[in-house]
């Protein structure tokens, strides 16, 4: 493995790069928002994690818009909201957010969930691929999609391409984000996109703070004089997942980015094959395909 460092990228489907490390805002309050926003930046973060149902596209837009560091350096994300995947409102929502953030373009836009049923996540979809062949985005995926979502979603992919005449038109995945850590590896979802080349994002990578106690990880912080957070972000990103740790606290910002001067060892990251699955969030990656 090459070093990794805070500014290290993956390289997507889409030939864009994705910063490894990204900051979240979910639930993150609106009137602190561009503040800690901005204290994420000043800390060496490049990639901030957003969506319309936060509600704070804005202020998280208006942080970057204010900073020094060159829009091309910055990665931005939004979501479709859970309950408006259709193709009229990915649509309008895309055109939202860009109005929202003012930024120009949207690097990455997700379906937020695969909530609708079947002609509603076919239509979100194409919108999405839509707004990237007209530049509104540059990259674009989905959020807690299940295998059988996935598996779905490759067929309509292919329905596009022949009811949109070419191999482009039904547009390719390059994220997909999910609730991902030890106690919750997801390992289908994960090989499932491994073999496609699609890169997976972890959010609650530090499991909410409800592990901390954990005998496994506890022996790995006292290992490396780390802090569980510290440890939980590091396995994420040997894993080569994009995790996207969240805080309002300035320290813990700070802390939560200081993860490269130290490396698990292969014991360490056998130590954390967990055979597990304890979401500590939400789960829509076993909602039924008529959800």
């Amino acid at each position: 493995m090459s070093k990794l460092t805070i500014k290290s990228t993956l390289r997507m489907n889409s030939g864009y790069e994705i910063p490894m490390l990204g900051y979240g805002v979910y639930q993150t309050p609106t009137n602190i928002c561009e503040e800690v926003v901005t204290k994420a930046f000043e800390t060496g973060y490049r990639h901030v994690d957003s969506a319309a149902a936060y509600r704070n596209e804005e202020p998280s837009a208006a942080a970057a818009k204010k900073s020094s560091i060159p829009r091309s350096q910055i990665f931005f994300t939004s979501k479709v909201p859970p309950r408006k995947l259709s193709y009229e409102s990915a649509s309008a929502q895309i055109d939202a957010s860009l109005k929202l953030t003012g930024l120009g373009y949207i690097d990455l836009m997700l379906l937020h969930a695969p909530y609708g049923g079947r002609e509603a996540r076919k239509g979100a979809w194409k919108a999405l691929v839509e707004a990237k062949e007209a530049g509104k985005v540059r990259s674009i995926g989905v959020s807690n999609y299940g295998v059988t979502h996935l598996d779905e979603l490759e067929v309509y992919i292919k329905e596009l391409e022949k009811e949109c005449g070419g191999e482009r038109k039904g547009g390719k995945i390059d994220v997909g984000q999910w609730e991902v850590h030890p106690w919750l590896p997801r390992r289908d979802i994960v090989e499932w996109c491994e073999k496609r080349r699609v890169v997976v994002q972890a959010y609650c990578p530090i499991v909410r703070g409800k592990r901390m106690d954990d005998p496994a990880l506890l022996s790995l912080v006292k290992k490396h004089g780390k802090t569980g957070a510290q440890v939980l972000i590091r396995w994420s990103l040997q894993k080569g997942f994009v995790p996207l740790p969240k805080s309002v606290t300035p320290a813990r910002i700070v802390e939560n980015a200081d993860v490269y001067d130290f490396e698990l060892d292969v014991k360490d990251m056998k130590a954390l094959e967990l055979d597990v699955y304890e979401p500590c969030a939400w789960d829509p990656t076993v909602a039924a395909l008529e959800d």
